[in-house]
């Protein structure tokens, strides 16, 4: 996998830039207790040699249910399937978290 320097690759970037009707990529997810939740992709980055990705969780309609995401590590397992994992630790947790809110006040602060 290609090492990304933000969430978006600068092509895709300028791609969402130009199209105001992004349509995000959406993940079923199953929590614990087996409800089924949907979740759109607002990015992706790769950080020594790992891949987190920043979900909001949204409604049927696609619209998002909050104005908290979630940040999950992918990973694969014994099976060769790709899974995404909760962060269990905090300091891991807390540096990708900084990145992305990084990320998004950049992306958020240049609409302005």
């Amino acid at each position: 996998m290609a090492k990304k320097d933000g969430l978006f690759e600068e092509d895709k970037k300028n791609e969402i830039e130009e199209d105001e009707e992004y349509d995000p990529e959406i993940y079923t997810l199953t929590d614990e207790d087996g409800n089924e939740l949907q979740f759109a992709l607002l990015g992706e980055l790769e950080h020594e040699g790992e891949v987190y990705l920043a979900l909001i969780p949204v409604d049927e309609d696609g619209e998002e249910a909050s104005d908290e995401y979630v940040i999950l590590k992918r990973s694969t397992d014994e099976n060769g399937e790709e899974t995404l994992d909760t962060i269990e630790d905090d300091d891991e947790f807390d540096r990708i978290a900084d990145i992305f809110d990084d990320e998004f006040a950049d992306i958020f602060y240049d609409e302005d």
